[in-house]
């Protein structure tokens, strides 16, 4: 394969990509929460989301996954009750390398105007900057990160106004 033709095809994978910056506001609409602030994370294998009292409980027969987005202490805090029986429990490993057990739910969220499922760990982000990650598996195939942007799909929604 020439140079060139390797450039064309890499012009049209990115070309279909959008750009979004280190960080920006996503949308959580079945949660009724909008604007809720994210930071991009190439790092992190799978997407995050502080949420608080975590718990299963058995409805008619049926293990549900029970809990709360952000904390009582988040603005955004609506403190209403997500439940879901499609979940799962997966190992992953801490921003500090340990390894832990997290539940992992599909959580609709819109971000440049686009809805997506999106599976999301739920995690204790309290003592975080950002409530929510977006991680790589979101990301790939999507989206071109630029470290020197930032909020470029809220400044959009914005602009629309």
């Amino acid at each position: 394969m020439s140079i060139k033709h390797t450039h064309i095809l890499v012009q049209r994978r990115t070309r279909s990509k959008r750009t979004i910056g280190i960080t920006d506001y996503i949308d959580l609409p079945e949660a009724g929460i909008l604007n809720i602030p994210c930071k991009i994370d190439s790092g992190a294998d799978t997407s995050a989301v502080h949420c608080e009292r975590v718990r299963i409980k058995e409805i008619d027969g049926v293990d549900h996954l029970v809990f709360k987005l952000l904390d009582r202490k988040h603005p955004l805090y609506t403190g209403k009750d997500i439940v879901t029986s499609q979940f799962k429990e997966k190992k992953v490993k801490s921003s500090f390398g340990d390894y832990e057990f997290r539940y992992q739910v599909k959580l609709k969220m819109t971000i440049f105007n686009r809805n997506y499922t999106v599976s999301f760990n739920l995690s204790n982000r309290k003592n975080m900057r950002y409530p929510v990650l977006l991680g790589r598996k979101f990301l790939n195939n999507r989206f071109i990160i630029d470290v020197s942007k930032m909020n470029l799909s809220y400044n959009m929604k914005n602009d629309t106004k």
